[in-house]
């Protein structure tokens, strides 16, 4: 949590019956733990177990997890961005040149073949 700049009191904790597998146990007691972080927004519900501490460590795991993912789409982003802007700017060799000229070329004679032919 250090890592990521997360701290406990951005955390909003609840604790809700979860239902499905685990009998009586799920039913009766709040074992389903939802997290809030609150400087997101993200939104985390885990009742994978049937106890609530194991619930607890679960939901923090996956909600870090998600928090790093947006953290690194973010950088990621900005760095295809500069990469693409490079590549937009970067001159191109001759040889490259003239394989584009040739593809157009290429293209253009298909599209030709594709035009209605005219009788008379």
């Amino acid at each position: 949590m250090g890592e990521l700049g997360v701290r406990e009191s951005d955390l909003d904790e609840s604790f809700t019956r979860s239902g499905g597998h685990g009998g009586q146990n799920v039913n009766k007691v709040s074992t389903a733990v939802v997290l809030v972080h609150r400087p997101t927004g993200l939104r985390v519900r885990c009742e994978k177990e049937r106890f609530q501490a194991l619930n607890r460590f679960l939901a923090r795991r996956i909600l870090l997890d998600k928090i790093e993912a947006q953290q690194r789409g973010v950088a990621a982003a900005e760095q295809s961005r500069v990469e693409k802007i490079r590549r937009q700017k970067r001159r191109r060799s001759r040889r490259a040149r003239q394989r584009l000229v040739e593809l157009k070329r290429r293209q253009g004679e298909k599209k030709e073949m594709r035009r209605q032919v005219v009788t008379e």
